[in-house]
């Protein structure tokens, strides 16, 4: 017993240690040719959201909105890819419900 006990709290400091460097590692997602960019930590919690001055028109927000939406959803994609790749390593590519 005392064997696997070992194993869990090896792969426990594993896992934090993973998580650690989610948080830390920084993705981005852009859209309209970079007018919009949004860094999203491996954790997938935005951090900042930048917009080029030029791509705003009061005129035609919508437009502005939609490449919000599609820069933040490039990013939580990247994010998440990052986050598979590294529990992967982790888990030896089994999918564990909440590790992820």
């Amino acid at each position: 017993m005392q064997p696997n006990m070992k194993m869990m709290q090896q792969m426990q400091a594993r896992l934090e240690k993973i998580q650690q460097e989610l948080e830390e590692t920084d993705v981005e997602g852009t859209a309209g040719g970079g007018a919009v960019r949004v860094t999203v930590s491996g954790l997938r919690t935005v951090k900042s959201i930048k917009i080029d001055p030029e791509a705003v028109d009061p005129e035609d927000m919508e437009i502005l909105e939609d490449m919000i939406l599609a820069a933040i959803n490039e990013a939580m994609n990247s994010a998440e890819a990052l986050s598979q790749e590294k529990m992967g390593a982790l888990t030896g590519g089994m999918n564990i419900p909440g590790l992820t």
